[in-house]
């Protein structure tokens, strides 16, 4: 799951990841006991300092060629993703564990980064400003 977070002014929300030195928006898994809008504002602070409130569906990501081998257990998945809005509520951008700088970028910046090819098609989704959420 990952998060869209827009400010007022339309700047999204950007963690630089220290694990592969990309960009991305803030995100990670439900834990157990987890509602999605409750894992969703948690990984969000947890990456960046930043609480926000969910506001709506960006899309769901399905690629059936997105499969991943657990080499500990040998264990195949098929990965999905849902991607979710939101907007900010308390808080200033931090870096933590995950992140090495979090900033507000303004939406002409953001497909300058680097970044995942999947990181960019969710962002670039959002970025197209559709009034239905993607499905696929």
């Amino acid at each position: 799951m990952n998060v869209v977070v827009t400010n007022d002014a339309g700047d999204i929300l950007m963690i630089h990841r220290t694990d592969n030195d990309n960009w991305a928006v803030p995100g990670g898994a439900i834990d157990l006991g987890e509602s999605l809008p409750e894992a969703a504002i948690r990984e969000t602070l947890e990456e960046t300092g930043i609480t926000c409130e969910i506001t709506g569906l960006v899309g769901t990501y399905t690629d059936p060629k997105h499969v991943i081998l657990y080499t500990s257990n040998d264990e195949t998945r098929q990965e999905f993703s849902i991607v979710l809005h939101g907007r900010p509520v308390a808080g200033e951008p931090t870096p933590s564990d995950e992140s090495r700088e979090v900033r507000w970028v303004p939406r002409d910046e953001v497909e300058s980064l680097p970044m995942d090819q999947s990181m960019r098609l969710r962002i670039g989704h959002f970025l197209g400003d559709t009034a239905l959420p993607y499905i696929g």
